[in-house]
């Protein structure tokens, strides 16, 4: 699959959803974490996925990432099925395309911020040195530094620098600032909306923090596995701006 980041024009959809539905069977229970929800992400823009646990963010962004299949629908990256892919060209999409960011940084205790970076770029098709990604997160005076020696908005800088140096084409972030305080995870939000504003990496953020929506293009809104609202941002707030 070969989908360069230059075929995204402005206002076209990134990725396009319809019907989506995801049924889980837990034993003789069969949960429904996504109910018919359709959707469309766009080149360059900022989304925020809004609601309380157990609403459908995960497992929708887990979708849209490749990392998880719908029990029925359809999802685009695109003009590309993502459905028809089996786990082969799951696993090409996103080492190609994605970049991901969890609460948890998921960092190798062993390596240096540089060397946890390089554990990407060196199997990406178009990276940035490691050096550049991590200066782009203001971490330029630490690459030789290990996760135990980085404060915990550090390492999950650093996570956003691993994420953002294959140049991926869309960055999906779960509960980013879930693990950080205040000040902290303003710190981790500037950095990804800089890197969204600055590189128009497509954006997509989980959260069940209101306050974070102000940063959005859009917010929506889920509950029960269903998008029940979408809004628009006017004016994007900055990281600075932003209280909870």
């Amino acid at each position: 699959m070969t989908l360069a980041a230059d075929r995204q024009a402005p206002g076209r959809p990134v990725f396009s959803a319809r019907g989506l539905s995801k049924v889980y069977g837990m034993g003789e229970v069969t949960v429904h974490a996504l109910r018919e929800v359709d959707l469309d992400i766009f080149a360059a823009e900022m989304v925020v996925l809004l609601g309380p646990s157990g609403s459908g963010k995960s497992t929708l962004l887990n979708i849209l990432g490749g990392l998880d299949v719908p029990s029925a629908g359809s999802v685009r990256f695109l003009e590309h099925d993502l459905r028809a892919d089996d786990d082969r060209a799951l696993t090409q999409y996103r080492r190609e395309h994605v970049g991901f960011v969890f609460q948890f940084y998921n960092l190798v205790p062993s390596l240096t911020a540089r060397e946890n970076v390089a554990l990407v770029t060196e199997i990406a098709t178009r990276p940035m040195h490691p050096d550049e990604a991590l200066r782009l997160v203001g971490l330029g005076e630490r690459l030789d530094h290990f996760p135990a020696q980085l404060s915990g908005g550090e390492q999950q800088r650093v996570a956003i620098a691993r994420a953002i140096a294959k140049r991926p084409d869309v960055l999906l972030c779960d509960e980013p600032t879930g693990a950080l305080d205040l000040e902290t995870g303003r710190v981790v939000l500037e950095v990804l909306d800089s890197v969204n504003r600055s590189l128009g990496t497509t954006t997509a953020i989980i959260t069940h923090n209101s306050a974070i929506a102000a940063m959005a293009d859009r917010v929506v809104h889920m509950h029960s596995g269903r998008i029940t609202a979408v809004d628009h941002n006017a004016v994007r707030k900055s990281a600075s701006e932003v209280i909870w």
